[in-house]
């Protein structure tokens, strides 16, 4: 028996329109491991309650298990607060400041700053940016005084992205940037969000730094070491 037609056209216009979300969804889960361990914690909270009545012991344990997955991930995501608003209050301490930023044999290397972070000066085209480097971050964050200064196109057509900031959940947009440069290295069409709620910092994340052949820290000085050196990009005032 087919669907009444009152019926078929509106699901014709819905199906389409969630198998789109879902997809953007799934993929926003796939760079998001936080997310993941908290789905995951979800998920096996919520075995551990369907099969505890035949198994007793295996439903605790399923359950057990997925409250601990929710208290980590929420403890990481604290965690992670507190290092971003420790970079952002270090830069309104300390002002805008020029990194001690060194290139030899291809490798590109920072100091680590006074306030304890990493911060690498670049640029996306021809405007100058000031990146502090997170190795907690999934994505590279732009805030949006930098994203109109260097002229980036947001699609907000694309579902945003929600992060968490020492202010609280802000809504990121998706934006490309087409090329930028930090000392030797080149990346072109580097995927990020710009947000609204970091105020003037933008952060360098892990979608970046996997790009790079590889990167390693030594000491207090982090190392940068791209597939194909280019010519060291030195920052002047």
């Amino acid at each position: 028996m087919s669907a009444p037609a009152g019926l078929s056209r509106p699901l014709a216009e819905i199906l389409p329109k969630l198998a789109v979300a879902g997809g953007q969804l799934w993929a926003e889960v796939q760079v998001q491991p936080l997310l993941q361990l908290a789905l995951a914690g979800i998920g096996l909270a919520v075995l551990g309650g369907l099969v505890r009545h035949g198994l007793p012991m295996l439903g605790g344990l399923l359950r057990g298990l997925g409250n601990l997955a929710l208290i980590v991930s929420l403890l990481l995501a604290m965690a992670r607060v507190m290092h971003l608003a420790t970079g952002i209050d270090a830069v309104d301490r300390l002002g805008h400041r020029d990194e001690a930023m060194s290139m030899s044999g291809g490798e590109t290397r920072a100091r680590l700053g006074e306030d304890g972070h990493f911060w690498v000066q670049g640029r996306i085209g021809e405007t100058r940016v000031r990146f502090l480097v997170d190795t907690g971050a999934t994505i590279t964050t732009l805030s949006e005084a930098t994203a109109r200064k260097a002229g980036l196109e947001q699609d907000q057509d694309a579902a945003p992205v929600m992060l968490t900031t020492a202010n609280g959940m802000t809504r990121a947009v998706r934006t490309t940037i087409p090329e930028m440069r930090i000392g030797t290295v080149l990346v072109r069409r580097l995927g990020a969000v710009v947000a609204p709620g970091i105020g003037d910092t933008n952060v360098l994340g892990m979608n970046f730094l996997s790009k790079l052949a590889s990167w390693r820290v030594e000491g207090d000085v982090l190392v940068l070491v791209p597939h194909r050196p280019q010519s060291g990009l030195r920052m002047t005032r």
